[in-house]
């Protein structure tokens, strides 16, 4: 465990990039369950155990970290969806990279705090790559599945301190619980010694994951449309995950539904019934 700030950006990638990451207990039953399907009726492909898994951001990070490792060892492009990750590795080499996998469950045994602190992570992930796949399908963006895994992934970073460096997570959301008017890179800065929004891209480069994916998680090239629609559901999905009548949503809403509105090409009041609805 990570348990002190370290010196540099550099520090952080060596800690992290072989870290190992726990999946939600969940995924690992349904993919336990395939593992008996496959080897009863050999019926399991890449599109189950995609819809089995995709609800997951570790377990998405993982697949896709473990594949791009693969490729880059083969000198070959990685996949850029969850789907085609599972297909370039094979379903027999899936389940024998996946099967016994370390759940949260165990892995936050006696930290029930850093458990919750992660599960409200991955339940903002999950609002908000259903939002940004909805945005990317109004947009008729033929990448629409990548953009979701990017909104899924956009938060890897969060999650990955709550598994390895759990005190400085809890240390953090505490500092922005506490002043709501402190910004979020600059608590970072303060408590890790990096900003996340450095580290992330980062360490997805390390790991030699697809460029689309690590480009539409990257905040420093907001203008691009893609990024934009990630980066507006994953805000929309930050200041609502309190409710949508909480005095954080209601000052930060305004700002994210003029933004929508312009990326959607819609009336505000068509962008808030939109992104409204969709979280009904």
């Amino acid at each position: 465990m990570i348990d002190h700030a370290l010196p540099n950006l550099a520090a952080w990638i060596h800690a992290l990039e072989d870290a190992d990451i726990p999946v939600l207990p969940g995924t690992a039953l349904n993919i336990a369950a395939l593992h008996e399907q496959e080897e009863a009726k050999g019926n399991v492909d890449a599109h189950l155990l995609t819809q089995e898994i995709n609800s997951d951001p570790l377990m998405t990070l993982k697949v896709l970290v473990h594949v791009s490792r693969y490729c880059t060892r083969l000198n070959v492009e990685p996949p850029e969806t969850l789907t085609g990750a599972i297909l370039m590795q094979g379903i027999e080499p899936f389940f024998k990279a996946f099967v016994g996998l370390p759940t949260t469950q165990t892995w936050f045994e006696g930290n029930p705090t850093a458990l919750e602190g992660l599960h409200k992570v991955v339940l903002r992930a999950r609002r908000a790559a259903h939002f940004a796949y909805s945005f990317a399908l109004h947009r008729q963006d033929e990448d629409a599945v990548i953009i979701h895994e990017a909104a899924m992934l956009h938060s890897f970073v969060d999650m990955m301190l709550w598994c390895h460096a759990p005190r400085l997570a809890q240390l953090l959301a505490d500092r922005l619980e506490q002043d709501t008017a402190l910004r979020s890179a600059d608590a970072q800065q303060s408590i890790l010694g990096v900003r996340l929004i450095d580290l992330a891209p980062e360490l997805m480069c390390v790991w030699q994951l697809p460029d689309l994916l690590i480009r539409c998680t990257d905040e420093r090239h907001a203008r691009h449309p893609q990024v934009r629609n990630v980066m507006l559901a994953v805000r929309v999905a930050r200041h609502t995950q309190y409710g949508w009548d909480n005095p954080h949503a209601q000052a930060a809403l305004p700002d994210d539904v003029a933004d929508l509105a312009e990326l959607l090409n819609l009336s505000p009041e068509a962008a808030y019934r939109k992104v409204h609805d969709l979280d009904e």
